[in-house]
């Protein structure tokens, strides 16, 4: 875990992570109720809003600042509610010049980093060293070797020491690790809706030896960010696929799944949502039932997976706006041939869902805090 001094706020004697306190008020010692401090950078993205939206229903977390990806402001006028008109009458703060001097004097107990890759590894530090617990966005911190960046991120990664450091926020299969974690890194929309699905399997030995899960993702243009690119203009978006074998989730999927894959992405012609189509070849002796109870076994108790009932399927409508991801099994046992079907909304499980939800299991709040709520508006990108 990172050290660094720490700034020592009114708020700041949160209890640490663990079971006991998993559940009930958020309380600091002594029994004095306590809210969890958050800023939120790159909150003029379409990552950063969803994060504002989830928290400002969250009944233990106040957002202090909102800060845009990079040193400049988004606009000396302009404020969340402007960006974004989903926000009148719910949030009025300005969008302020990303600096780390100006995230630490918003005075969070944690950060949220909605920012690209190379600006969440120079940002980060520095909010670490002032006792800030970070949630990164990003994928700066999501792989083991600082020399695989270059090749799928072009940029040299000069914290090799936080690699090692950084907890993997996916909390189905991280959460004992996250509740101590200073540096958290979320994991990406993609490799969210494949290692979900893919993780028990490859942990029962399921997968047949010497065969790569063949993982199909398609996602809404959400996913390519706000700024305005040709493919994604409402008169050229169409379904199609792109990065093949050369997609920068790729690592980032094998290193967490635990087994060499093969994915490929589509873009498809909605806004939100990711579903997955996965083909698994397996170890002779799987059959329905067992691959059931495998899955059932695992993800009972995760209130954020579903596993649907056989002759149902994902869709990306049924988890819009849904920190929910939804997976159904299809066995052809005369060829043991696995098709696994997930769905996630990539802006909210996909990303800053997650996020939250490792917020939450970090600071002792109930895991479902701000994420089972009823939202204020309609869902929107």
């Amino acid at each position: 875990m990172h050290r660094g001094r720490r700034h020592h706020f009114p708020c700041d004697e949160l209890p640490p992570g663990g079971p006991e306190r998993r559940t009930g008020a958020h309380q600091a010692r002594g029994g004095r109720r306590v809210t969890v401090r958050v800023a939120i950078v790159g909150a003029a993205g379409y990552t950063g809003a969803e994060a504002l939206d989830i928290l400002l229903r969250h009944p233990g977390a106040e957002v202090v600042g909102l800060f845009g990806s990079d040193r400049r402001a988004v606009d000396a006028a302009q404020t969340i509610d402007e960006l974004f008109p989903r926000f009148r009458t719910r949030c009025a703060l300005p969008v302020l010049a990303g600096s780390a001097e100006a995230i630490i004097g918003s005075r969070p107990h944690a950060a949220l980093l909605a920012t690209p890759h190379e600006a969440s590894h120079d940002l980060a530090p520095a909010l670490l060293d002032a006792g800030i617990v970070v949630f990164d966005l990003s994928a700066a911190f999501r792989l083991s070797e600082a020399g695989a960046y270059p090749a799928h991120y072009a940029f040299e990664h000069r914290r090799p020491d936080l690699l090692r450091t950084a907890v993997y926020g996916l909390v189905e299969h991280n959460r004992e690790r996250l509740r101590a974690a200073s540096l958290v890194a979320v994991p990406g929309c993609y490799p969210t809706s494949a290692i979900l699905p893919l993780r028990p399997l490859v942990d029962a030995g399921a997968v047949r030896a010497g065969t790569r899960p063949i993982i199909d993702s398609t996602s809404g243009v959400s996913g390519a960010g706000r700024k305005p690119h040709l493919t994604n203009l409402f008169c050229e978006v169409s379904q199609q696929a792109y990065g093949v074998l050369s997609h920068r989730h790729q690592p980032e999927i094998n290193q967490h799944c635990g087994t060499p894959t093969l994915f490929t992405p589509h873009l498809g012609p909605y806004d939100r949502g990711i579903v997955s189509t996965i083909h698994v070849e397996l170890a002779p002796g799987w059959t329905d039932a067992r691959l059931r109870t495998l899955y059932e076994d695992r993800y009972a108790r995760e209130p954020f997976i579903r596993l649907l009932a056989p002759g149902r399927w994902p869709s990306a409508g049924a988890v819009r706006g849904t920190n929910y991801c939804d997976i159904a099994l299809a066995l052809d046992a005369a060829h043991d041939h696995l098709i696994i079907v997930s769905a996630i909304d990539n802006l909210v499980k996909g990303a800053a869902g997650q996020a939250v939800q490792a917020m939450n299991v970090r600071f002792a709040l109930p895991e479902g805090a701000g994420l089972l709520a009823p939202r204020a508006e309609g869902v929107a990108p």
